[in-house]
């Protein structure tokens, strides 16, 4: 009897700890990725999570269909818990 109880708990505050995590800030706002290229200088790409699309983003064409609509450059599926990140220049 002891030993199931001692399971449930361990199974129960994994659970717990796995919500925590999947809780947690996904992206800060304004982060910003550096992409270089041979006939440009670097352009900075600023990230932003998309206000309007719900749900996990399986396909980033329509997260970027999305993001578009809310004026930015394009979006992709992103993180663990698959979010839409909207992405323009800097």
């Amino acid at each position: 009897m002891e030993r199931s109880g001692r399971l449930f708990s361990t199974v129960f505050i994994l659970i717990l700890l796995l919500v925590a995590i999947g809780t947690g800030p996904m992206v800060a706002e304004g982060k910003t990725k550096e992409k270089s290229s041979k006939n440009e200088k670097s352009s900075k790409i600023c990230e932003s999570p998309s206000h309007k699309y719900r749900g996990i983003c399986f396909r980033s064409s329509n997260c970027a269909t999305t993001c578009q609509k809310e004026g930015f450059m394009g979006g992709k599926c992103a993180g663990f818990r698959m979010r839409c990140v909207c992405t323009k220049k800097c």
